[in-house]
């Protein structure tokens, strides 16, 4: 049930029903040409473009988020939608990879190399996931192109299994956490189906000597409280060099000062109960821990949480290598560079860094060192757009999102040999 009112759960049934009307669907799509299927994308962005304050409404009401965030989500996939309508033409789907910059998106790339999909909604957000599966209606491409499929959790393994197992089913493309992504994989695993997984992630900034650390304070906060901390490449560690450390902390409780009263309504109860469990055992261990708000003031929402600022973090601490998803952000306090990359590697994720110094050559020369997907130098670890690939490494996941990579991992390879 959701606010707006109640949604029918999909059985094995259903799941059989929607990979035939896909399967038959890919007959006539895998043969359309590039022109047509571009034309479609196009019409699609179009369509997203004149619904976006009812889209914005939509994710506001399933997820809590903030006018900001939901905007940039609408904008982000107009502009992947619109770049992967420009591949679709271009030599990436001809043979060479060009050296560019380029992105597609989880439903979007499979459709454009003329595959059909079959998109399973989250129960907590069905309105927005109906909303993306009904847009596709609207701008006209042929039935079964694109399925969806939304389910009460408790069918969740059967659903699931039904759709990995059937042999209409060629690939798997999961976003979601490390836990769930190692039982899909499993059962792809068995099933023989390829998978890409994009899953969680611990990111850290490094804070160097030469760091501007105010900016640097300002940038990794937002950075760790965007969407209540709820993006896979949300902030959770701080890695300062003991040089700045005290100005770093200093600058990090001048940024909080600024948002106190903040706090954000996460997703379900159980994520707040995360982070306020992250919280008391860091406190248990010998952090000091300070929120946006006053404790003693309490809340009587269950889902709301203040932002934690965890200092001194440990690798002792569950914090330090469990994925936060909430509004906190931990510090941890080395003495050089190569503890810093070596605490920044401890981590089982991979998915996002940041490096925060003057110079941009010793910068380059770190992240080459850091075993994650992504690095960005002087700013936020939440970075992505329509112009870059996405993706991790370790627990983080595997393959890529984005650009020419990204619809590669949709496209299949034959090889026919000829003799004489």
């Amino acid at each position: 049930m959701s606010p707006a009112g109640s949604f029918q759960g999909a059985d094995a049934s259903d799941c059989a029903e929607a990979i035939a009307s896909s399967s038959n669907a890919f007959r006539g799509w895998s043969q359309t040409s590039p022109l047509e299927r571009r034309s479609l994308l196009l019409r699609l962005s179009r369509l997203l473009l004149q619904r976006e304050d009812e889209a914005k409404r939509i994710i506001r009401a399933e997820i809590h988020c903030s006018e900001d965030w939901a905007a940039r989500n609408v904008s982000d996939s107009v502009a992947l939608i619109e770049e992967t309508a420009s591949l679709i033409t271009s030599n990436t789907m001809s043979g060479s990879i060009p050296h560019t910059e380029l992105k597609d998106s989880a439903v979007v790339a499979p459709i454009a190399a003329g595959n059909t999909a079959i998109l399973k909604g989250s129960e907590l957000s069905p309105r927005t996931h109906h909303f993306i599966a009904q847009l596709f209606v609207e701008a006209e491409f042929p039935p079964g192109v694109v399925n969806l499929i939304l389910h009460r959790p408790e069918d969740a393994a059967e659903v699931v299994e039904t759709l990995i197992k059937h042999p209409s089913i060629r690939k798997v493309n999961f976003t979601g956490s490390t836990t769930v992504g190692r039982i899909i994989a499993q059962m792809a695993g068995q099933a023989l189906k390829p998978v890409l997984l994009e899953l969680g992630g611990k990111n850290c900034s490094i804070i160097l000597p030469d760091a501007d650390t105010a900016k640097a304070a300002e940038t990794i906060l937002q950075g760790a409280t965007l969407n209540g901390g709820q993006i896979c490449m949300s902030t959770d560690l701080a890695i300062v060099s003991r040089e700045v450390a005290d100005d770093f902390k200093t600058e990090l409780q001048q940024a909080l000062s600024k948002k106190y009263g903040t706090s954000y309504k996460v997703i379900s109860s159980n994520s707040a109960t995360r982070s306020r469990t992250l919280s008391d055992d860091a406190v248990a261990k010998g952090s000091k821990v300070t929120s946006s708000f006053d404790s003693s003031e309490g809340h009587s929402n269950t889902q709301v949480v203040p932002i934690l600022l965890i200092e001194n973090v440990l690798p002792t601490m569950e914090f330090f290598s469990m994925e936060s998803f909430g509004p906190m952000l931990g510090v941890v306090v080395v003495s050089d560079e190569d503890e810093a990359i070596l605490m920044a590697n401890a981590s089982d994720y991979g998915l996002s860094a940041s490096i925060w110094t003057k110079d941009h050559y010793r910068a380059l020369g770190l992240a080459r060192k850091l075993d994650v997907g992504a690095v960005h130098i002087n700013a936020s670890t939440v970075h992505d757009e329509a112009t870059l690939p996405h993706g991790g490494n370790k627990a983080s996941g595997f393959g890529r999102f984005g650009a020419e990579w990204g619809l590669r991992e949709f496209v299949q390879t034959q090889t026919i040999t000829l003799h004489p």
